[in-house]
């Protein structure tokens, strides 16, 4: 009888349920769009009905949702509120499969899109870029990822440096922008809000008058005034900062603050390391620029004292006077054991002018 070998293999082992899932895979689609409100309504609305039919036509599939991030950058994953809750949701076995159109759409930071691809392989969750046509449970898929990501992320480093180099060029022009919804006192442009200067000047008239960046936020919390972030307590910093800054008598320090990477995006404070520029008289001051210096030189001497303390003794008290009857001004504050300390500024005839 001939002798025969025959080859024994271990048969094939099956994971039901992972086939369950191949069979019927839940399905979400992720997309970032961009800022424009009505492009962006428009855009949200395209790639929803887009998804939905694409999954729909695909008898295995069941649409598992749409997840959007609205104009967010796409280098770091951490703000992107969409993207996070998709994994989040993928991560809790809601999810099978997450489309999204392409790697740069996913992350253009090659160290999270990798790392996040990876994660979701590890629970059973693929993802399928449609302009790569990469299926990340391929044998292919995690090299062509790698060299995909890495250039994407060079494509954002090298839009990014193009910005910078932008910004840094109209400083040196003496162009600068501010963030108007920080900024109080000023409207888009530079253009003074006439409203709110009233607020600016108030602040300064009570700090000659004597008051601490301390008193002076708690009468504006105790009076009501919305602070620059439209909040109800004022804090003794912000009243600082506004004593401090230059542009309000029209002047700019530009590039104090510069980013430190295109990846993190974090900022530091700039002492040295970048040129800084000073444009003087750029936009029309709310406050005269004379005052201004001298309010910086009554700061700087109030902060002689120890610890910051001060006394109160201020040499325009009494210089000040009011317009009805032409007395001076006088700085007025009590306490008891039953209310918090209460601050005024009175004219010293306030009984009988009128």
């Amino acid at each position: 009888m001939a002798k025969t070998v025959k080859k024994l293999t271990r048969p094939q082992m099956v994971s039901l349920p992972s086939v369950a899932k191949q069979l019927n895979r839940r399905v979400a689609a992720y997309a970032r769009v961009s800022t424009g409100s009505e492009q962006q309504q428009s855009s949200i609305e395209a790639q929803q009905d887009y998804y939905i039919k694409l999954i729909d036509f695909r008898p295995d599939w069941t649409f598992a949702g749409l997840y959007i991030d609205d104009g967010v950058s796409g280098t770091r994953t951490e703000h992107r509120e969409g993207f996070n809750q998709m994994i989040q949701d993928a991560l809790a076995g809601k999810i099978d499969l997450i489309v999204t159109k392409s790697i740069s759409r996913f992350a253009r930071n090659t160290v999270d899109s990798l790392s996040t691809i990876r994660l979701l392989k590890e629970h059973g969750v693929e993802i399928f870029f449609e302009k790569e046509n990469i299926w990340t449970f391929d044998s292919k898929g995690e090299l062509m990822l790698t060299i995909l990501s890495s250039v994407a992320q060079e494509e954002s480093r090298s839009i990014s440096e193009n910005i910078t180099w932008g910004k840094r060029k109209r400083f040196a022009d003496g162009e600068y922008a501010v963030a108007y919804g920080r900024f109080l006192g000023y409207d888009r442009g530079m253009i003074i809000n006439q409203t709110e200067a009233v607020i600016i000047k108030k602040i300064y008239f009570l700090f000659l008058l004597g008051m601490s960046s301390y008193q002076i936020s708690s009468l504006l919390t105790e009076q009501g005034v919305p602070t620059p972030g439209g909040k109800k307590n004022w804090s003794h910093g912000v009243i600082a900062s506004i004593l401090s800054n230059e542009k309000y008598k029209g002047d700019a320090l530009i590039q104090k603050h510069y980013t430190v990477d295109f990846i993190s995006k974090k900022q530091k404070k700039n002492e040295g390391e970048l040129p800084k520029y000073y444009v003087t008289g750029g936009h029309e001051a709310i406050i005269p620029p004379l005052l201004h210096e001298y309010v910086q030189t009554e700061r700087n001497r109030r902060m002689a004292y120890k610890h910051g303390r001060y006394s109160g003794v201020h040499p325009f008290l009494g210089r000040i006077v009011c317009e009805n009857c032409g007395a001076a001004y006088r700085y007025s504050s009590w306490h008891s054991t039953t209310y918090k300390g209460q601050s005024q500024i009175l004219c010293n005839r306030q009984k009988r002018c009128k």
